[in-house]
């Protein structure tokens, strides 16, 4: 089977990612060590566990053009305590690729891949067989790193757990009867296909990713029997439930004209492209910065007048160019969140899918989507806000909760969190 056959030769490619890592060397040079701006002047979080020391770079890490095994490589020799965080994302990068790939053959008859699944994921949207195709690429990559404890995915029922107990895997690896693997360190949410409702279209779509530390708390008693078995199953699993304060790590792949990686380990965003004549992420833009103001905004206008009072008042200053910046705003909206936030970052502006009468909450998932995405515009120097509520504090209550999100560049993300503030 087609499908069975791409996982599988994904599998073996992630299992010996390491060997990226350990390219080059060098001595290191210049060493940054500040955390973003952004990072820094925000409140402390409640219910946070104690944060994992932002990384420190050399100058390996802020020169264009280096691998992302080099880039990773040079992490691990300064930032010893995170070296398995170089083998993780090395993986990562090996099913971008494969995910790239799997999407843009998607469009050739012979590739079977394009249509739906014939049924809904765990969050009630339509599956495409391209989204269970590049879960099941995603899911295997980071299982064979061996270095992850519990995954979520938007595709999943619920939290999986990974047993590396040796046995060959099947396509039916993640049941739902729950095993937690106590050695590992991470804890992985992901999207493997935002935007895939545009894919036949040929849209640009995406990969989201956030990893968080795994609870070495967590104990899992053999002699365990019944109730209590799953009493410590869950709280094992609670590793998931995490706010966007305890990423350590978080990344994006984009699938569009090149295809991209934008990656964070807590000092800074860093963008990659891969370089399709050597097959490898190279650094393109070291430390991204999105601007502070912008003048375009991203988000679905046919919800305009379900949206509440202060969004709308906002939105319509922009649009008249009464806003707080004088500017008339222009509109850009692809739906699909990778490649909005992937434009805002580097144009500034703001993106946002808000609540509305018909989707209180909005229709982004909190921790897999809205966390990981909002890390990574905040080490950008950006804010990202429910328009009441720092998106990174919030404690999600289930994998699959959804969240009212507006992120983008500084001033205008605190623009519409002032005209909640002056309705409250």
């Amino acid at each position: 089977m087609k499908i069975s056959s791409s996982a599988a030769a994904v599998a073996l490619l992630a299992s010996s990612a390491d060997a990226f890592a350990h390219r080059g060397g060098g001595a290191p040079h210049r060493v940054r060590t500040a955390l973003s701006a952004a990072t820094e002047e925000r409140a402390p979080p409640r219910m946070n566990r104690p944060r994992t020391k932002a990384p420190v770079f050399d100058e390996v890490c802020e020169t264009t053009g280096v691998t992302l095994g080099r880039f990773l490589h040079s992490h691990a020799e300064l930032n010893p305590e995170a070296r398995e965080l170089t083998v993780l994302f090395d993986s990562v990068g090996t099913a971008c690729k494969a995910i790239s790939n799997t999407v843009k053959r998607s469009q050739l008859p012979s590739s079977e891949t394009l249509g739906l699944q014939g049924e809904g994921n765990a969050s009630g949207d339509d599956v495409k067989k391209l989204d269970m195709i590049t879960n099941d690429i995603l899911k295997r990559a980071l299982k064979f790193t061996g270095r992850m404890g519990v995954l979520a995915s938007e595709e999943e029922d619920e939290p999986v757990s990974l047993l590396d107990d040796g046995s060959p895997l099947s396509s039916t690896w993640a049941e739902k009867e729950v095993i937690v693997d106590e050695t590992e360190k991470y804890v992985a949410v992901f999207d493997p296909l935002d935007g895939s409702s545009n894919v036949d279209a040929g849209i640009p779509t995406g990969t989201i990713l956030g990893v968080y530390e795994y609870d070495e708390g967590c104990k899992m008693d053999d002699d365990c029997v019944g109730e209590e078995c799953t009493e410590q199953e869950r709280e094992c699993l609670a590793n998931t439930l995490q706010p966007g304060t305890n990423l350590v790590a978080a990344a994006y792949c984009l699938y569009s004209s090149s295809t991209f990686l934008a990656l964070t380990l807590g000092n800074g965003l860093y963008m990659f492209t891969l370089d399709e004549t050597i097959g490898e992420f190279v650094l393109s833009q070291a430390d991204v910065k999105i601007p502070d103001d912008g003048k375009i905004y991203s988000f679905n206008e046919a919800n305009f007048d379900r949206w509440d009072a202060p969004l709308r008042d906002v939105v319509t200053g922009w649009r008249a160019g009464t806003g707080a910046n004088g500017q008339v705003f222009t509109s850009r909206y692809i739906g699909s969140m990778v490649g909005d936030v992937h434009r805002t970052l580097l144009y500034g502006g703001v993106f946002g899918y808000p609540g509305d009468t018909t989707n209180a909450n909005g229709k982004l998932r909190l921790l897999y989507e809205g966390a990981p995405m909002s890390f990574i515009v905040e080490q950008a120097g950006g804010l990202s806000t429910t328009g009441t509520e720092r998106v990174m504090e919030m404690v999600p209550r289930e994998v699959h909760q959804r969240v009212p999100i507006v992120m983008g560049s500084r001033k205008l993300v605190e623009e519409v969190e002032g005209a909640y503030a002056k309705k409250d």
